[in-house]
């Protein structure tokens, strides 16, 4: 893709675009076919990883991407539980005209609401601030040249990258339904 084939990132992916976009206009006012070519192959390499650093497969308890793999937050797992849980209750009670049981499944369904809500924002926000500490972090690595606390950086980066995803993804689902 770009600098670093293995590590696909969307700020690298924007670069990538605008580079290539000029060096097609380039291309174009110059009359020159091989500049122009090369730049659209920019771009659809640039918009080829943007795709791939944005790709998020959720497994259960977990969150694969193109950057690592992380653990959900736990209370995001018992959330969903307690929402099913409680939505059969709900339905149970309504089924046999038990209001003790339909409340009780109403109750547990929004505490499982909440409860879901609460573990997507901690791996939200965790996801975000492992992926700012590990930029900054890495970069100081990088200028003081300690290849392996700027490894570990990057891996706290990817880490939170894939955390990010995960809650994002599960946060737009939600939305869409």
């Amino acid at each position: 893709m770009s600098s670093n084939e293995n590590n696909t990132s969307t700020f690298q992916a924007a670069v990538d675009n605008v580079t290539g976009a000029v060096q097609s206009a380039i291309g174009s006012i110059t009359g020159s076919t091989g500049d122009k070519a090369e730049g659209q192959n920019k771009q659809d390499k640039a918009h080829a990883e943007h795709d791939a650093s944005q790709a998020t497969v959720k497994v259960p308890g977990g969150t694969v991407t193109a950057a690592g793999v992380a653990k959900d937050d736990p209370d995001r797992a018992a959330g969903s539980w307690n929402q099913t849980a409680g939505s059969a209750k709900e339905t149970v009670g309504n089924v046999f005209g038990v209001e003790s049981l339909k409340k009780s499944g109403r109750e547990q369904n929004l505490e499982g609401q909440q409860q879901e809500a609460k573990g997507q924002l901690n791996d939200l926000g965790s996801g975000v601030a492992d992926r700012v500490t590990g930029t900054v972090g890495g970069a100081v690595a990088s200028v003081t040249g300690n290849k392996a606390a700027e490894a570990d950086y990057q891996k706290q980066h990817d880490t939170g990258k894939t955390q990010q995803r995960g809650a994002e993804h599960d946060i737009q689902k939600q939305a869409e339904a």
